[in-house]
């Protein structure tokens, strides 16, 4: 292990020109991040980006050694295929890229609730490849309660459905985006609203979850930096709730929090590690920065709490607890020592 010399790296994520040409650590929404790295003895630079500029970050990226990433899976009507040809080609040469293309596609979409649904955290799940699969199966599905249908690969509740079979032999569906409301539809609407979530460019495929009755508890959002839980958030009301229309907000907390340390033991003597194996996740290419998704699950009396995954964050973790901010410096530190 040589010395680590003054490390230089980029915090990426998405704006137009002007938010390029003027962009000012100080005036970023990581302004107490890029505080952190220079404490640090760290120079770190905003890396504004755009598919239309995107040769001139390329070039920038040649001259870093780590690029941290926030940018959503579709950002303005625009997916990250360029974006996610950049990161690769910037880690072929040696930068450390987090989040890594290579994590955002086997942790990152919905796909890792099928993967990961006969482990401790998961739950009844489907993977719808068709919409004449979709036809087929669900409503014998339906018979046994409620089901959530997501999309291979979105963000804020987008292409999230929750679907109930109603007495009248209708069918109860809303969609988990903010400002969404219930609609009444029959099969063949239902199958026409979800057609658009099977083609190729959509990801192809639907994953069907059952709905956990306990959602009116909450939701659990557990930050990771690595494999250690470096904070929590809480949500009280969050999408799909039965009895609000609009979720509430989320409330940050530490990694040291009473309430939560069940679940902070649980992902860091063995769940993370599970996760990691079962998608074939190298270690290597564990974030520095994600978040895991926890809806409370059916318990028999006597048993411990049950946590069940909803989702994981890799794309664009923003906001997070102020307590990651310290770990993520550590963790970036000692990856670029362990590559020097």
């Amino acid at each position: 292990m040589g010395p680590l010399t003054a490390p230089r790296i980029a915090l990426l994520y998405p704006g137009d020109r002007t938010a390029r040409d003027r962009a000012d650590p100080v005036a970023s929404r990581f302004a107490a991040l890029f505080e952190a790295y220079s404490a640090a003895g760290v120079t770190a630079e905003p890396a504004v980006w755009h598919d239309d500029f995107a040769d001139e970050v390329a070039a920038q990226l040649r001259s870093v050694q780590a690029v941290l990433v926030w940018c959503n899976p579709i950002e303005d009507g625009r997916r990250r295929d360029t974006l996610d040809a950049v990161l690769r080609e910037a880690a072929g040469r040696g930068v450390f890229v987090s989040a890594h293309p290579e994590a955002v596609q086997r942790i990152g979409t919905k796909d890792v609730l099928f993967e990961t649904r006969h482990l401790p955290f998961g739950s009844d799940v489907h993977r719808i490849g068709s919409l004449a699969q979709l036809a087929a199966e669900l409503p014998q599905r339906l018979q046994a309660g409620p089901r959530v249908l997501k999309q291979h690969r979105g963000h804020s509740g987008i292409g999230v459905w929750r679907v109930e079979a109603a007495a009248s032999g209708q069918l109860l569906v809303r969609h988990a985006q903010r400002s969404s409301a219930t609609h009444v539809m029959d099969t063949a609407a239902l199958l026409a609203t979800l057609a658009p979530y099977f083609e190729p460019d959509a990801g192809g495929h639907l994953i069907d979850q059952a709905w956990q009755p306990r959602l009116a508890e909450g939701m659990v959002r557990a930050y990771l930096v690595g494999d250690r839980v470096a904070g929590f958030g809480h949500q009280a009301i969050n999408a799909l709730h039965p009895d609000e229309p609009q979720p509430g907000p989320r409330l940050y907390h530490g990694p040291d929090d009473s309430r939560f340390q069940v679940l902070r033991l649980q992902l860091e003597s063995g769940w993370v590690e599970q996760l990691r194996v079962c998608v074939g996740l190298a270690a290597e290419h564990l974030p520095l920065l994600w978040d895991c998704d926890f809806l409370p699950g059916a318990m028999e009396p006597a048993e411990p709490e049950r946590h069940v995954l909803c989702e994981i964050n890799v794309s664009s973790v923003s906001p997070f607890p102020p307590s990651c901010i310290g770990p993520i410096v550590e963790a970036t530190l000692r990856r670029l020592r362990a590559a020097a």
